[in-house]
């Protein structure tokens, strides 16, 4: 084990969080009308009482923005959890199908899957993980069966008391980051260097956002808005669903 040079993770965040701002803006400039509204439910926005045309437009796009920030950003903690650990236990990205990071730690070998948060899946994604688990210690073993291998589930952010699950650990927040680092403070020094040239790459994305507002209402209102300005509900039921 090496100590975690500060220096070293400031500089990896400022070289490297701009590829979060490009991937968020490219996706938010790839973003198409059609292509939303079909993937969202029309009759929630007219349970809900939406009149406007802005209402159903700013509402499909802010959903899209915080599930696909959300994901963008949760692949880039990745790879700083990577490189911080590397600096510390020579860990590597794993090559094993379902396993991000590997590394040795006082004879044992972990294999860990990094997600952003602890409410990450469902039932059915967590026994994928489990499985993956299995397949990895399998395939370990097959090279070496002395291989004494822990699993590890561990969450970007969040708090899970009861990190034992029997066959693999979960570690959230301060105590992943610590794990991956040794360093128990770590998850709140890391919070600085995010914020390198944040508020002129917020900036870009907030003038594409109003463009993309202003021109999908124009486009909404065009398509799915009637002569007196009402939204046609048929219409987009029929775009939505229609065989």
């Amino acid at each position: 084990m090496k100590k975690l040079n500060r220096a070293d993770v400031s500089q990896y965040v400022e070289e490297n969080i701009g590829t979060f701002h490009k991937k968020r803006i490219q996706s938010l400039d790839e973003l198409k009308l059609s292509k939303v509204l079909k993937r969202k439910n029309p009759y929630l926005f007219k349970a809900k009482n939406v009149l406007t045309a802005e209402q159903i437009v700013r509402g499909i796009i802010d959903a899209h923005i915080s599930s696909n920030e959300e994901t963008i950003f949760g692949d880039w903690l990745e790879g700083l959890a990577i490189f911080i650990n590397s600096k510390v236990y020579d860990g590597k990205k794993s090559g094993i199908t379902g396993i991000d990071l590997e590394f040795d730690n006082d004879r044992i070998r972990y294999i860990v899957t990094i997600k952003s948060g602890p409410n990450w899946g469902n039932s059915s994604q967590m026994a994928k993980m489990v499985s993956d688990f299995k397949t990895a210690k399998k395939a370990l073993r097959t090279s070496n069966s002395g291989l004494n291998i822990v699993a590890i589930n561990g969450c970007c952010y969040g708090k899970d008391n009861n990190p034992d699950k029997g066959e693999h650990f979960k570690y959230c927040g301060q105590r992943f980051w610590e794990f991956i680092s040794g360093e128990q403070n770590l998850f709140l020094e890391i919070i600085e260097p995010l914020g390198f040239k944040a508020k002129e790459k917020n900036d870009e994305f907030d003038t594409l956002y109003a463009q993309m507002i202003n021109r999908f209402t124009r486009e909404f209102s065009i398509e799915f808005c009637k002569e007196n300005g009402s939204i046609d509900w048929e219409k987009i039921i029929k775009f939505n669903s229609e065989i």
